[in-house]
């Protein structure tokens, strides 16, 4: 199942989704100008839903586009539900 982002906070360039309690956030960044600063791209990173732990970046972060960095969000959802369903079976 695919990852369908929404646009998360009006007027920002936060996007986000879940799935499997998991939740994925995409921002857009840049050195300068509003909104976020940090290196000029999309930073992907996830979280389970339902925790107070902190985010945890989306390897290759930042990406060039939206779509390169939700298609590694889709990837980083396969391989925790993979993760997830060895430890049950194991």
């Amino acid at each position: 199942m695919s990852l369908q982002f929404h646009q998360a906070v009006s007027d920002m360039d936060v996007w986000s989704a879940s799935s499997a309690d998991i939740s994925f956030v995409i921002t857009f960044a840049s050195p300068s100008g509003p909104g976020f600063h940090g290196c000029h791209g999309f930073l992907a990173s996830w979280r389970p839903l339902y925790s107070r732990t902190g985010a945890v970046e989306v390897i290759g972060s930042p990406f060039n586009t939206f779509q390169d960095a939700a298609g590694a969000c889709n990837t980083m959802l396969g391989a925790l539900l993979e993760e997830s369903a060895e430890k049950i079976t194991a």
